[in-house]
């Protein structure tokens, strides 16, 4: 996996606005999302918002250090609403 790249694609889905990012918002986030990244840490509460998104056949994966890929601090959880961009970064974290 090239952390680079993930990171920069990651900033560019930020930048364009195509980044959901918290639980609150993804939780009540009603539109399509093609891809949620969470960090390996998290808690019950994030956990609850993951088991969710599954439900919805919405891919989720998990990244450590997410925060260090999209510089936000203390962020455990973000979604994907690009699908170029979700399977760009899928190509990436399965390399």
């Amino acid at each position: 996996m090239d952390k680079d790249k993930l990171s920069g694609y990651l900033n560019i889905a930020h930048k364009a606005g195509y980044l959901i990012i918290g639980g609150e918002k993804l939780y009540n986030y009603n539109k399509k999302l093609y891809l949620v990244l969470y960090d390996s840490t998290a808690q019950k509460n994030t956990m609850k918002i993951i088991q969710k998104l599954k439900g919805l056949n919405i891919t989720c994966l998990a990244l450590e250090n997410l925060q260090q890929f999209i510089h936000v601090e203390n962020c455990k959880i973000v979604g994907i609403k690009n699908k170029a961009i979700s399977d760009i970064v899928l190509k990436l974290l399965n390399e």
